[in-house]
């Protein structure tokens, strides 16, 4: 006998709510400066009970050929990949409507 979905009632090989969970997501993807002038990705706004960030951190490092962690909810990736992690994302499952993106304001350094 397969295992029931507690959540949904459905055979864990037929279960929809991780698919449910990634269209109700409010992602926001920025890009910040680190120490020396680093660029990193931050991926926010994911429900870690709902949607496997581990995984999904995994996944994006690979395709991404980048270095990254998952923690405290997030997803930090090393160097500027804004839009491609919006096209991956979109192509996961997440829906493009709930994925925001914010441009990173520079200021002029002072001397």
């Amino acid at each position: 006998m397969s295992e029931v979905c507690s959540k949904c009632g459905l055979p864990q090989e037929l279960c929809v709510c991780e698919t449910i969970a990634k269209e109700e997501q409010k992602i926001e993807i920025k890009i910040v400066k680190r120490r020396f002038g680093k660029m990193a990705t931050v991926v926010s706004g994911m429900n870690s009970k709902e949607i496997n960030l581990k995984d999904l951190a995994k996944k994006l490092k690979s395709k991404l050929a980048c270095g990254g962690t998952s923690k405290e909810g997030k997803i930090e990736l090393q160097g500027n990949h804004m839009q491609k992690v919006k096209a991956f994302l979109i192509e996961q499952g997440f829906a493009a409507e709930t994925i925001t993106t914010k441009e990173l304001k520079w200021s002029p350094r002072k001397t």
